[in-house]
């Protein structure tokens, strides 16, 4: 099972929510700002489950992607999901 870093997200968000020009996404505090701040919305959010979900072959649960408020946050919580599915 492929790995899943900061850069997939950085990927993701790029081709499913756009980037707005003000945003950052290679900047050093990307990983620790809020999607938010990043100007991504629930919408977004749930762009990024689906492009997870088909790309990584891993279910995530309604509403559980969006408790997290960093793509730090968001890259623990997919690692989780992609060790339970290989045990």
């Amino acid at each position: 099972m492929a790995e899943f870093t900061l850069d997939d997200i950085r990927r993701i968000l790029r081709a499913s929510g756009g980037v707005d020009e003000q945003t950052d996404l290679d900047g050093e505090h990307f990983a620790d700002t809020s999607f938010a701040d990043l100007g991504y919305d629930s919408l977004a959010l749930l762009e990024l489950v689906n492009r997870i979900e088909r790309e990584y072959g891993i279910q995530i649960p309604d509403g559980d992607l969006s408790h997290t408020q960093t793509p730090r946050e968001a890259l623990t919580y997919v690692h989780a999901r992609l060790t339970e599915a290989r045990v």
